[in-house]
């Protein structure tokens, strides 16, 4: 009889090691090597077609025909632009996000609409019973006979069911409960999540079946589990937000069919999840008129411009070293503007406390955002309000220039559709392009240019 073969295996990054060490020498964790069994070397041929598959050949790049990837659409636009377009087939999505923010509301609200056009759709949960689950449809208003239901862990039963059932769309809920009876470990360690990802993997590139599973996420927020997990993948969306608040925020951070950038928005409801078509008034609905502090900022989110306010508040320090918060923008960008305007225009800020905000819980990280920001520091130090008609766009530099910024003139649209009636921006943005009726559209080349025309007096 062979001897079995073990390995320590950590919990949090999948290091490996032939001998157990207290602390893994990949991510410096304490206590998370785990002794695993290997698998066996033997391969497993089974497939959910039944049959082995061929090796395949090399073919030259240009005898291989270019097609558009046909795309399953649902009734959610906003989920639709996230993925670029919509749930391309045989794709493999996960999508991470923090406990009882929606993600199972959200895929079973995905899967009844693409269940609604005659689609079959198979929805596995391996938290919750089938009548949990039934429950949950129930408050959604889910009735559909193309929506089967499946509550169970074991990956050659869910292999089998998806064989009988062929499916158009599967939901995995979620890979941590889901475990592979040939890895000797326990469901939701490394090596399961692997070996069923991967097993997935195959199913869908094989039979080009769409499948999305769940993923757990860290006290960081990090998808739980090796990090290999969201580079097998196709696609992998954050779905974000406070459990306390109504809306929620469907972000891509990697997609192989589309942009990485885009963004969708939800607000949460009885009745379950409803997208927000134009975010950019509920997060300036509730701006207060001639506050100190306030400015409004054309943000590019994928494709999309999305008007957000930014609020500072600038108050004299009670400690030796001033503090720099910030809450939705790079925090290190706060310290360097404030640097820039101590510099170029003259601001002693050294000795004040900086506190910087974006309302609605958006997260902001391009440079075009920096001349809002500095103009919104500004203007709380000096206690004097920026005109609500107002919006700022541009790049800081070091030097105290404004730089110009990508895709002004959608920003610059966006703002005459809400009804903004100035646009103070990089003087190299104006050319080349026609300002839309209704707004004006002032360049300028320095902050110190920009803080004479944008507060008011």
């Amino acid at each position: 009889m062979a001897k079995r073969k073990t390995k320590y295996v950590c919990q949090e990054c999948g290091y490996e090691s032939a001998k157990w060490m207290g602390k893994c020498p990949s991510c410096n964790d304490w206590n998370t090597l785990i002794e695993e069994v290997e698998a066996s070397s033997g391969r497993n041929q089974h497939t959910v077609s039944g049959g082995v598959k061929n090796a395949s050949k090399p073919e030259k790049i240009t005898a291989i025909e270019s097609e558009k990837e046909p795309r399953m659409t649902t009734s959610m636009m906003e989920f639709n632009r996230v993925l670029g377009g919509g749930i391309v087939p045989g794709s493999l999505v996960l999508v991470g996000g923090d406990p009882g923010i929606g993600k199972s509301t959200l895929l079973l609200q995905i899967s009844a609409q693409l269940a609604d056009k005659n689609l079959s759709v198979l929805y596995i949960s391996g938290e919750e019973s089938t009548r949990q689950t039934k429950l949950r449809a129930d408050r959604l208003g889910i009735k559909s006979d193309s929506l089967y239901v499946l509550a169970e862990t074991n990956l050659f039963d869910i292999t089998k069911q998806i064989d009988e059932i062929r499916p158009s769309f599967v939901v995995i809920d979620s890979i941590q409960t889901i475990f592979k009876e040939e890895v000797q470990s326990a469901p939701g360690s490394v090596p399961q999540v692997r070996e069923s990802t991967n097993e997935l993997m195959k199913i869908a590139k094989t039979n080009g079946i769409p499948i999305v599973i769940v993923g757990h996420v860290t006290k960081e927020g990090a998808i739980a589990g090796p990090r290999m997990l969201e580079h097998m993948v196709d696609a992998v969306l954050y779905f974000e937000g406070e459990r306390h608040h109504m809306y929620r925020i469907l972000r891509g951070v990697k997609n192989r069919f589309g942009s990485t950038n885009e963004m969708g928005i939800f607000e949460m409801k009885e009745e379950g999840l409803r997208e927000v078509m134009n975010p950019s008034e509920i997060f300036l609905e509730e701006r207060s008129q001639g506050a100190a502090g306030s400015t409004v900022v054309a943000s590019m989110e994928g494709t999309r411009p999305v008007l957000v306010e930014i609020q500072a508040l600038i108050s004299p320090s009670s400690f030796g070293n001033p503090r720099r918060m910030a809450t939705g923008v790079d925090a290190s960008r706060v310290p360097l503007l404030m640097a820039v305007l101590e510099k170029r225009v003259g601001l002693m800020l050294q000795n004040q406390d900086a506190y910087i905000k974006v309302a609605g819980g958006v997260k902001l990280d391009e440079p075009a955002i920096d001349l809002a920001i500095a103009v919104s520091i500004a203007s709380s130090f000096r206690d004097q309000a920026t005109l609500p008609e107002d919006i700022f766009i541009g790049e800081v530099g070091l030097t105290g220039e404004i730089r110009r910024v990508s895709r002004f003139d959608q920003r610059v649209q966006e703002a005459a559709k809400l009804g903004f009636k100035r646009v103070i921006c990089p003087k190299k943005n104006l050319d080349g392009w026609k300002i839309p009726k209704g707004i004006q559209v002032v360049g300028v080349d320095t902050v110190q240019e920009a803080l004479d025309t944008g507060l008011a007096r």
